[in-house]
């Protein structure tokens, strides 16, 4: 599953990159998929089972938190778009 993910996230990033708009980005998710990695990290050290299955974690958090940081910067776009 984690290789999946490790898989699809940077595509996600590349598209938001590209797109530079936030319409049909949802932040709520990005939210609750950057959690459940957090909360899948730190079970991980939190039973001492810590293996290199925590790397995929990590890479994982530093993808989606680089889509959260798109979703910013593609809104400032969108908004700059719609002033006048």
């Amino acid at each position: 599953m984690l290789l999946c993910f490790l898989a699809a996230w940077p595509v996600s990033t590349v598209k938001a990159y590209r797109a530079r708009t936030a319409k049909g980005t949802s932040l709520g998710f990005m939210l609750i998929v950057e959690a459940g990695y957090l909360f899948g990290l730190s079970s991980k050290f939190l039973s001492g089972n810590v293996s290199f299955v925590a790397a995929f974690y990590v890479i994982n958090i530093c993808v989606v938190g680089a889509n959260i940081a798109l979703y910013f910067r593609n809104r400032r776009i969108d908004a700059a778009r719609t002033s006048p």
